[in-house]
């Protein structure tokens, strides 16, 4: 069987993630980024590196892609992956097995604690929301227009190593957000990886999957038992709008709601590693 090519558009936490994954099964990877030393690096790692500013570039990745994950955010002129990726993938005459964009679940908006699935009415609550609404739609779109296998995946905050509540317990930046009522879920960042490659296994032209954890938990209650586990003392107490908490972890606590990932396990066969943080919490402590 000829090896599998994966183009990356956005070499970030879970892009850098998911591209390990496919070394590791024998894929051929190439992965973008606008910065030269991050090329570098990804060069080191055994990815073929690519300037998304490059079009000659991005064609050559795209034409031996058979699977392109975008996962760089929004912007306000909408999504980079769809601006720099749609015109080679013409230009090549390229034809991916499968095209997987990256969303949140921040396009629901607050749904006051309720249940939330994939056909609900989006209605964000946040200008990072509202940008994703309109990627996905452009990726939507254009899956119709050219006949592209695309799938979307809203993924809620994704944590793992090196970006947990145990780093910020042990480097003395974490803090109990107290929001009464607030809840969400999490999901483990090896567990989106793995939901995205169940995906590429069963593609589905327009299909979307939550792919998140089974437990939607408030945040206080998810530091404080962080804490205990790991033998720290509780954090500071400080409320959600004080300006020590940054505009990223902020956004999380404009909505409350729980995420149903029930399509992804049904239609993909997925089940998270990590059903809850606490399975995902003793993963990172084991290192």
């Amino acid at each position: 069987m000829a090896s599998r090519g994966l183009l990356v558009f956005g070499a970030g936490y879970l892009g850098q993630a998911t591209a390990r994954r496919a070394l590791a099964g024998g894929w051929r990877v190439a992965a973008t980024s606008r910065d030269p030393a991050r090329r570098a690096d990804l060069q080191a790692t055994g990815i073929d590196p690519v300037d998304p500013s490059d079009p000659q570039a991005l064609m050559e990745a795209v034409a031996q892609a058979s699977a392109v994950l975008v996962t760089a955010p929004p912007e306000a002129t909408g999504c980079p992956g769809a601006r720099a990726l749609l015109p080679a993938l013409t230009a090549s005459g390229a034809f991916p097995d499968w095209i997987g964009y990256v969303s949140s679940t921040a396009v629901y908006g607050d749904r006051d604690g309720g249940w939330v699935f994939e056909d609900d009415a989006l209605n964000a609550s946040s200008l990072e929301g509202a940008r994703r609404v309109r990627a996905e739609a452009d990726w939507r779109d254009a899956g119709l227009g050219m006949g592209l296998t695309v799938q979307v995946f809203r993924l809620p905050g994704i944590y793992g190593p090196g970006r947990s509540v145990v780093d910020r317990l042990r480097d003395g930046s974490a803090r109990i957000v107290r929001k009464p009522g607030q809840i969400f879920n999490r999901v483990h960042v090896e567990d989106a990886v793995s939901g995205l490659f169940a995906s590429i296994d069963r593609p589905r032209p327009g299909g979307i999957y939550n792919l998140t954890d089974d437990e939607p938990s408030p945040a206080d209650v998810v530091m404080a038992g962080a804490a205990a586990r790991i033998g720290l003392p509780v954090p500071p107490e400080v409320n959600w709008t004080d300006p020590s908490v940054s505009e990223a972890m902020r956004r999380f606590y404009l909505d409350s709601k729980r995420i149903s990932n029930a399509r992804a396990k049904a239609e993909l066969g997925w089940r998270p590693a990590y059903p809850t943080w606490r399975e995902g919490l003793e993963a990172i402590l084991a290192g």
